[in-house]
């Protein structure tokens, strides 16, 4: 006797399970990302633990390589970010303040004569320009004050850190172990499956904190040395804003050039400004063609619409935080499908 005949059609049962599969897979990221929120003052030490480990590995690797202790190698290690992160925050920080009023002078006077040229539009960004300067204060941060609200919370992002801090210890300590404790929880036959994924997801954030960390560096020293040359005023913290905005892909460095851009204009003239575009355009043109294939070809290439929908997602999620983890984030779930595709 034949089946009776189904009640609709094949293409038609194969859309609906996929809008199945669709609403599932997003019920539960949206779960997960609310329970993130929740836990949010345990996930955030973790994720920067996760981010830190994976810039710092290499250090720790080539120490046990030489015979030190893996504890003892930990330990010099975190000593030695201690020492970087602090020196380099103290000095972006330090710039920002020392040439943050100079900088912000130099936006109103921009923002005053494009006002001139084009009225009304002018306003909004003369307005904006009178706010930039708490904005500068607030990204500054040498008092955490401006930023957040309260000894208690000062106090909770203080412990965040140095829970981070901890947690970065223990994580390159015992990454030997995370192996084997990753395949003791993984389901009969997929343990190789599994551990393929996380060492490729580790790779992806491993590969996209170095190669980001060096090209901000080379960024910020090349755009600081051409307005150096310039003569425009603020130098040295527009390149701070360069270094730190450059781990914001392609948003960052167009803030961050766009700012450039505007004090040399108000300070130096129109041609002095097209010379300091020049200069921005050259250092992008450079990122983009030799420092990125070069520094980055071992990391998940990502498109650049993925990476602007990654940033405005995380920023909506958790703010500026989120705008910094979105991306290594994204290309560490990039990297498990890759491996994923290749095995199936």
């Amino acid at each position: 006797m034949p089946p009776p005949p189904a009640l609709l059609p094949a293409p038609v049962r194969r859309l609906a399970a996929w809008c199945a599969v669709i609403l599932l897979v997003s019920g539960v990221v949206w779960i997960g990302i609310r329970l993130c929120g929740e836990l949010r003052t345990a996930v955030i030490p973790v994720l920067l633990a996760l981010l830190g480990t994976a810039l710092l590995g290499p250090l720790h690797r080539r120490l046990v390589r030489v015979g030190v202790q893996r504890s003892v190698a930990a330990g010099l290690t975190c000593v030695a970010v201690v020492a970087v992160v602090g020196g380099a925050v103290y000095i972006v920080v330090t710039a920002l303040i020392d040439t943050g009023g100079q900088i912000v002078s130099s936006l109103r006077a921009a923002a005053r004569s494009v006002a001139l040229h084009f009225g009304a539009a002018g306003a909004s960004v003369d307005d904006l320009a009178a706010h930039s300067g708490e904005l500068l204060r607030r990204f500054g941060g040498t008092a955490a004050s401006n930023v957040i609200s309260g000894v208690s919370v000062v106090g909770q992002t203080i412990a965040e850190a140095v829970l981070a801090l901890l947690l970065v210890f223990f994580f390159l300590r015992d990454s030997d172990r995370a192996v084997q404790a990753l395949r003791s929880v993984a389901p009969g036959g997929t343990a190789d499956t599994l551990e393929a994924m996380a060492r490729r997801a580790y790779e992806a954030v491993e590969g996209f904190m170095r190669g980001t960390t060096l090209i901000a560096l080379i960024d910020a020293t090349c755009i600081t040395i051409g307005l150096l040359v310039l003569g425009v005023p603020g130098a040295v913290g527009l390149g701070a804003l360069v270094f730190v905005g450059a781990y914001i892909p392609y948003l960052g460095a167009f803030i961050s050039g766009a700012v450039a851009v505007l004090v040399a204009l108000a300070d130096r003239g129109f041609v002095i400004a097209l010379w300091a575009l020049g200069v921005v355009l050259a250092v992008q043109l450079l990122e983009g063609h030799v420092l990125q294939p070069a520094i980055q070809s071992r990391t998940v290439q990502m498109h650049p619409a993925a990476v602007l929908l990654a940033i405005t997602a995380g920023a909506s999620v958790a703010g500026i935080l989120g705008m910094l983890l979105s991306v290594p984030l994204t290309a560490a779930g990039f990297g498990v499908l890759h491996e994923i595709r290749v095995r199936r």
